[in-house]
């Protein structure tokens, strides 16, 4: 049932009731707002859209950025750092290959290379 056709089924005393209901409730909203000033929520706000987004500001992205470094030095026992010494990233161990190891591979390769120019040729 629709809510018109709900409507043109009220007696005319339903409809007076109706009515008076709703000018108790404007009256008590506007009381509301002259109590609490401009703060109070508007009786016909809108639910927010679905499939919309959220943005984090600039300082919202900052301030989770510092406290998840903040967590990872106290994992590391290191105490609180700034965020300077957060981003300065340590330096990268190299792996170290002796020069055996590096011919061995190098052969390995030039023999695939080799196997693949082959494959191709034919």
């Amino acid at each position: 049932m629709t809510r018109m056709s709900a409507i043109t089924n009220l007696t005319p005393k339903q409809l007076r009731r109706a009515a008076a209901i709703k000018e108790k409730i404007n009256a008590l909203h506007h009381e509301l707002v002259s109590v609490l000033g401009d703060t109070a929520p508007a009786a016909t706000t809108k639910a927010p859209v679905a499939g919309r987004k959220r943005k984090f500001s600039a300082a919202g992205i900052a301030k989770i950025r510092a406290a998840q470094i903040a967590r990872w030095a106290k994992l590391k026992g290191s105490g609180k750092p700034s965020l300077k010494q957060a981003a300065a990233k340590a330096p990268r161990r190299r792996s170290k290959m002796s020069a055996a190891a590096k011919a061995k591979l190098s052969a390995r390769l030039k023999e695939i290379w080799a196997a693949r120019k082959a494959a191709k040729a034919k």
